[in-house]
């Protein structure tokens, strides 16, 4: 790799990665199982593959744009080599969930379980992501005396964009052709939202939206890539990190909220999803943020 073409911010205070971007040529970087503690976005302008993400496995071609959450686990399965350009930094350089409106990338770009984490690039939106990200890259080649005062202004640019994008990208996707299958999504996507704290098996859905649990486990497959049981078990374990991060509570209250009276059943699920203990999380991503500020 070009080492010209790496540019990054340490802090200080711990000796962590705070800001990243740096380009690639091929897939040296993703061909193996990535748990990092910070937010990763890789844009492939060249060649395609294979993700493996989560549950789910999606095919890709050049010009996709990926963005993937503390500890999601991620990895990219090629043949062919990969260009493009990535970009990471930690909760701690920058928070997406202490103003979520100012780029609206949590729920949109990041953590969110009904759509893929991608979107493809149109020739438009290239020109304005390779702007924005040489303004990012003009901070460290132009910045002496390494205060980068303007890179968090910066991202907050770039993240606004690409969510703005993505949600443009899902927007203009074809309809489906039987009319029931989005309102049965819709549907589902409320009820999730609303008792995925207390119902936490995918009959409890099926009961709610009067629908058998095997039309519902097809549909669920066939629309999100994943089954019912893993699209509930995601948005509890985003829920879980959210307080984690924002919060200082006991991990025993946090499985509490999430309808866990076994604190231990409940950090074994989040290990297995995350790699990582609820205290080893909260340890490397952040803690008390919101209550500390």
């Amino acid at each position: 790799m070009d080492e010209q073409n790496v540019f990054t911010l340490i802090n200080q205070q711990n000796g962590n990665l705070a800001f990243k971007t740096f380009s690639f040529d091929d897939n040296s970087r993703f061909d193996h199982l990535q748990r990092n503690n910070f937010y990763t976005i890789v844009w492939v302008k060249e060649g395609d593959g294979l993700l493996k993400v989560d549950f789910s496995e999606y095919l890709f071609q050049k010009n996709t744009f990926f963005a993937f959450s503390p500890f999601q686990p991620f990895m990219f399965s090629t043949d062919k080599n990969i260009k493009g350009v990535a970009i990471q930094f930690h909760s701690d350089f920058y928070c997406i969930h202490r103003n979520p409106a100012e780029t609206n990338c949590d729920t949109i770009l990041f953590n969110n379980i009904y759509q893929a984490p991608f979107f493809n690039v149109t020739k438009e939106m290239g020109k304005k992501f390779d702007f924005l990200i040489e303004q990012l890259k003009s901070e460290f080649s132009s910045n002496k005396n390494q205060n980068y005062e303007l890179l968090v202004p910066n991202l907050k640019v770039f993240l606004g964009n690409a969510s703005r994008f993505k949600e443009k990208s899902q927007i203009e996707k074809p309809k489906f052709t039987d009319t029931k299958t989005p309102f049965v999504l819709r549907n589902l996507k409320k009820e999730i939202e609303t008792n995925f704290k207390e119902k936490h098996s995918a009959s409890d859905y099926a009961d709610l939206l009067n629908i058998s649990s095997n039309a519902l486990a097809k549909l669920v497959k066939s629309h999100y890539n994943k089954t019912l049981t893993e699209l509930i078990t995601e948005r509890i374990i985003i829920e879980a990190k959210r307080e984690l991060y924002m919060t200082s509570k006991p991990i025993k209250e946090i499985a509490w909220l999430l309808g866990y009276n076994d604190e231990y059943y409940f950090s074994r699920l989040f290990k297995t999803h995350t790699g990582n203990s609820p205290q080893m999380y909260r340890d490397t991503v952040g803690f008390g943020k919101a209550e500390l500020n």
